[in-house]
């Protein structure tokens, strides 16, 4: 008998300061298994603690981003439980080395290129990004209430904070589906691109990212991130307080010497 051989569910890629991680179960439309939330978490955090990765690209193969959860391991796993009761749910959770929470603690800026539907916990995740560029067929489907269940993954922290309460609540409520369009419209994407140009504009904009000083780049988002749950006069002594370290790098003497000597900087990482 042939041993099945085993294909990664998630791949991982470095080019020029670039990471790309794919969602590489394309058969099921690349919807997340107990193995591929595993996988993902163990990429993104290799490419956080990867000096030489300074931007990162998220997405995935096939026609689909993500379409959620693998409904079929939820329920083989309810039916092996006897089905879900209270008293067998949990009253807590370790979520510290689970994708949301690891996307969220990222230092390194993320792109998620949406290359088809991202549904539920595949739109949550691309919400979890710090940019999104979607393919003109890409949409993003809120159907959680439609399931009978809510954002698990980020959702209802994330979409208030980028569109308003009120949009925030139309999407979440109706569990509506947005076409790329709409999806730029409401301001959930930061671009719509063709879907054979998808790739090439995620790099182009990776690369315009890691162009610049990493150092910087990742103090601002980490100030970006703090922000959203502080008073600006806190804010502004916490940035002082990453702004005085970026002083002594060498990449601040080389920007500074860069401008003044009209020439694209060579940025290292020190």
């Amino acid at each position: 008998m042939n041993t099945p051989i085993s294909v990664p569910e998630v791949l991982y890629a470095v080019d020029d300061h670039i990471a790309t991680i794919t969602l590489n179960a394309p058969e099921r439309l690349n919807t997340i298994s107990r193995a591929m939330l595993d996988e993902l978490t163990a990429a993104l955090l290799r490419a956080n603690e990867d000096k030489a990765v300074r931007c990162v690209i998220l997405t995935g193969s096939g026609r689909a981003f993500c379409a959620g959860l693998d409904l079929r391991e939820v329920r083989e796993g309810a039916n092996n439980q006897g089905g879900i009761s209270t008293a067998s749910s949990p009253t807590t959770l370790n979520l510290r080395n689970t994708p949301p929470t690891v996307l969220q603690a990222m230092d390194k800026p993320t792109i998620c290129a949406v290359n088809g539907g991202a549904a539920g916990y595949g739109m949550d995740t691309a919400l979890g990004c710090d940019i999104r560029i979607m393919a003109q067929s890409a949409k993003l489907a809120a159907a959680f209430v439609k399931r009978g269940v809510v954002p698990e993954s980020g959702g209802t922290w994330f979409l208030p904070r980028m569109i308003g309460w009120a949009k925030a609540a139309e999407l979440i409520f109706t569990g509506r589906t947005l076409s790329a369009a709409e999806s730029l419209e409401w301001g959930l994407t930061n671009a719509v691109v063709p879907d054979a140009e998808l790739m090439d504009a995620a790099r182009a904009m990776a690369r315009e990212i890691a162009a610049n000083a990493p150092l910087a780049v990742q103090a601002s988002k980490r100030m970006m991130r703090m922000g959203l749950n502080e008073n600006f006069p806190d804010h502004v002594h916490h940035v002082y307080l990453q702004l005085l370290p970026l002083f002594k790098t060498q990449d601040m003497a080389e920007g500074m010497r860069a401008f003044l000597e009209k020439r694209t900087p060579d940025f290292k990482g020190q």
